[in-house]
């Protein structure tokens, strides 16, 4: 609307500087010479130079110019032809002396040429200004509101739901505008909205992995206690005789069944700590917090954990302090031993030692504590290898009857960097993982 107006204005005065034009060329037209007004000039000057008075004298009373020549071919009297003067013969005392010439339609041609030299430059000035102010409020109108969206279009994209569309005095398209604003305000409130209800999942998640945790760890108590009481029970039915043959029999069976309880009840712990490890990375709750340790606790981790097989320390691990956070590196032997004993089902190697000076990646120069877990199964498929470490990537040897859902090394690799060390992994007539961890 603004727009229509600017033109409509613009119009206008183009109309009344046109009318202006059109005066100026009506002033412009030449009336005709006075002819008897240029001969009493004429017998005028005559008679002042009969009287006596100078030429210069008498050009000067009655603008024009005069050429005390009598030849035709005169070049001062050829430059008053060129200029359409009005030339006529000047005669002192009755005898012919030469021309006398008045050049006014010089003078008019100059003053005419001078006017609309001037109009048109005054014209010019105005319409360039005008055009400025036409482009001007086209860039408000058109091009500033298309930039203003073009930008916060680019912001949503990257998922900034803080920034604003201005909404500008002249915009054309505030209607629009409003409306784009609005979606934001509507995204922000639903983003928030997804926020707080994936917040409260992931912590409904938490509590109830940790809630199920604790009953299936009485449940694993309890069956280890059973076991120990079987197993006694079955000695003293052994020692009884032939005679107990049954009884024997049905306190082994017990005995099985415990023990599936048991490997059931671990199972169920291990989905629920490999759970709760994802959702509370997922929701930034995975907080490690490396201190300064003894390098010794490491090796502790490794033989508890017997009960996924035979583990065999080769060497000791260098005394040194390094850089951990324990409940972490707990984790991070657990699963990495956890999956030997799952995929491999072979005895696990376990060695130690340092490597001092590391150039890394910035040129500054680290030490670490290289621990190294082998086991001797059938490793992991060229295709599998570079994947396992992504997160919920489960390879093509677990099968249907395998639990897990693809988080170990994932977790692995996440808790090593953020202690400041790393993890790496490769096939070597089985799977082998090394894991940096920084020395102070």
């Amino acid at each position: 609307m603004r727009l229509k107006r600017l033109v409509i204005i613009f119009s206008i005065l183009m109309g009344i500087f046109l009318i202006i034009f059109l005066n100026l060329s009506k002033t412009a037209s030449f009336q005709k010479r006075d002819i008897v007004y240029y001969n009493d000039l004429l017998f005028r000057a005559q008679a002042d130079l009969e009287s006596g008075m100078s030429v210069e004298a008498v050009e000067k009373k009655y603008g024009c110019t005069i050429v005390m020549s009598t030849k035709i071919n005169d070049p001062d009297l050829s430059e008053l032809y060129r200029d359409e003067a009005l030339i006529l013969d000047l005669e002192v005392n009755g005898e012919y002396v030469g021309k006398i010439a008045w050049t006014d339609l010089k003078d008019k041609y100059d003053s005419v040429g001078n006017s609309f030299f001037k109009a048109s430059i005054a014209m010019w000035i105005v319409v360039l200004i005008l055009i400025y102010l036409l482009l001007f409020m086209i860039y408000l109108s058109f091009v500033r509101p298309t930039k203003d969206l073009t930008e916060f279009s680019a912001e949503l994209a990257k998922g900034n739901l803080d920034v604003s569309l201005p909404i500008r005095r002249f915009n054309p398209f505030g209607g629009f505008t409003e409306a784009f604003d609005l979606m934001r305000e509507e995204l922000k409130s639903s983003q928030a909205r997804r926020i707080e209800t994936e917040i409260a999942r992931k912590e409904l998640v938490s509590s109830l992995s940790h809630d199920v945790k604790t009953p299936v760890a009485v449940i694993e108590a309890t069956c280890e206690v059973l076991d120990v009481r079987l197993s006694r029970d079955i000695e003293k039915i052994q020692e009884a005789g032939k005679d107990s043959i049954d009884l024997h029999t049905e306190f082994s069976d017990i005995k099985e069944r415990v023990a599936t309880i048991s490997a059931k009840a671990g199972t169920i712990s291990s989905l629920m700590s490999d759970l709760m490890h994802s959702n509370l990375e997922d929701s930034e709750k995975a907080v490690v917090s490396p201190q300064e340790e003894i390098s010794t606790l490491i090796e502790d981790y490794i033989g508890n954990l017997k009960n996924y097989g035979n583990i065999i320390i080769k060497n000791h691990i260098p005394e040194c302090l390094v850089y951990m956070d324990r409940q972490r590196m707990e984790q991070v032997i657990d699963n990495i031993v956890g999956n030997s004993h799952k995929y491999a089902g072979t005895d696990i190697e376990a060695s130690f030692d340092e490597i001092n000076d590391m150039l890394m990646a910035d040129g500054s120069k680290q030490s670490f504590i290289r621990i190294t877990l082998k086991d001797s199964g059938p490793g992991v498929s060229e295709e599998d290898l570079p994947l396992i470490a992504q997160k919920y990537y489960r390879g093509a040897n677990a099968g249907e009857n395998t639990t897990g859902y693809g988080l170990g090394m994932y977790l692995v690799k996440l808790y090593m960097q953020k202690m400041g060390g790393d993890m790496e992994y490769y096939n070597d007539n089985g799977f082998t993982v090394r894991l940096m961890l920084k020395k102070v």
